[in-house]
Order: structure tokens, then sequence, then C-alpha cells
């Protein structure tokens, strides 16, 4: 029994080692990435950040509006309405993945625009991904605002706009939380990026595929190595927000 047990803990201590030996290999070899300037990671990270970013600022423009909206107006529906946002929030990846693809097959609806597989697609597939996300968060940030705030606002003479506008303002620092998550949600993603860019080499692979491409392949410190390159990129930017954000802080 003691011999077993022994055995065990030889087994045990090896497989640390080994998963120590491994983490160490992948943080050599994203710093070696990083420095060497190697030109396909370049190519991925940029990609990442210019359809995640581009994703983040259409969903903001879509979904601060809609979201302030639906904290402001009182219609018949309006809770099926926001119903359907908190749904969209936690909306599958795979889900939103699948009803792009087929809206954009050759044979759908926007097949004769010819994006599948293009980083549009994945701009798209992000959009929608992270739309309900700003959407909803909008909407609990606005609905925290003094109701009395809006009609001092209105009784100054403001339009409808800037109404919005200085709403949007005085509602800024839970909405720059809004972004970061949006981002969050968007830059980390890989179902969806998978089934409508199709992870081709050069065109629309982004970091999340090219880890699953590399897991698949048995490339643990390549795939750990791009991960953490995906985790510094995520850090650099929400450093930014959370600066902006602590920085617009009433003290």
């Amino acid at each position: 029994m003691c011999g077993h047990k022994r055995d065990n803990w030889y087994k045990y201590k090896a497989v640390r080692e080994e998963h120590v030996d491994l983490l160490g290999s992948a943080v050599l070899r994203a710093a070696h990435l990083l420095v060497s300037g190697d030109a396909e990671v370049l190519r991925v990270a940029i990609l990442s950040l210019q359809v995640s970013l581009t994703a983040t600022a259409l969903s903001l423009a879509v979904g601060l509006p809609l979201g302030t909206w639906l904290a402001l107006a009182r219609f018949r529906g309006r809770r099926l309405v926001l119903g359907l946002v908190n749904t969209g929030m936690g909306m599958p990846p795979v889900v939103a993945g699948l009803v792009i693809t087929i809206a954009l097959w050759r044979s759908g609806p926007l097949g004769a625009l010819g994006l599948l597989y293009t980083p549009t697609a994945i701009v798209v597939a992000q959009l929608a991904l992270a739309t309900p996300l700003v959407t909803g968060l909008t909407v609990a940030a606005m609905q925290q605002l003094n109701p009395k705030l809006r009609l001092q606002i209105l009784s100054l003479g403001a339009t409808r706009w800037q109404l919005l506008w200085l709403l949007i303002r005085e509602a800024r620092l839970p909405l720059l939380a809004a972004v970061m998550a949006g981002f969050g949600a968007v830059i980390s993603e890989v179902g969806a990026a998978m089934m409508v860019g199709g992870n081709i080499a050069g065109q629309t692979r982004v970091l999340t595929t090219a880890i699953v491409l590399e897991t698949s392949k048995g490339n643990f410190d390549l795939a750990l190595a791009l991960g953490l390159l995906l985790l510094a990129l995520m850090y650099a930017v929400n450093l930014g927000l959370t600066w902006v954000q602590q920085r617009e802080r009433p003290l």
C-alpha cells in the first residue's frame, strides 16, 4: 500500500513538473514572439484587435441609444423587449454564429454580399453578441439615475438628442464598464468567429481561433503563448478604459 502511494506521488510530481515546464516554455515563447515581432503572430493579433474594436464601437452606436430609450420609454410590450435583451446578453456564441452563417451562406438571404469567411463576417457575429450586452447594461445604468434629472433637463428646453447626450454623460462611469464588458466578450469569443470566419490563415484567423488550432495540433506551448498574448491585449485595452473611468470618477 505504501509502495502504491509512493508511485502515485512520483506520478503526481512528474505531471506537476511537466505542467510547470509547459507554462514556463509558454511564457518564454510568448516573450520571444513579442520581442522578435513574428509577422504571422502580429497579423493575427492586429486582426483580433481590429475586428473586436470595430464590433465594440458598432455595439456602442446601437446599444447606447437603444438602452437609453428602453430605460426611459414606456410602451406596451416593454418588458417583453427587455426580456429579449436580457436573453441576448447570455446568447451562446455558437447559436449567433449559426444564424449568421445561414444568413450569409451562398443560398441565404445575404449570400449575394459574399461576406462569409471574411473579417466583416466576424465583426457582424461579434456585433450580435456585444449589442445585447451593451444595451442591457445601459438600461441598468440609466435606471439608476434620479428620475427628476430628466424632467429638469427637459424644463431647461433641451431637445430629445440633447437629453440623450446629457443622460449618457451623467451615467458615463457605469457605461464605461459596459464598454469593457462588451470588448471582453467579443475579443475572447471563439465559436462564432470560427463558424463565420473559417479560421483562414492570413485572412480570418484571430487569436482565439489560432489557440484552438494549435491546441488541436498538440502545440500546447504555442497555444499558451497565444493565450498569454490575448490576455495582454485585453489587459492593455481595459487598463486604458479603467484609467479613463477612474479619472472621470467624482471625488
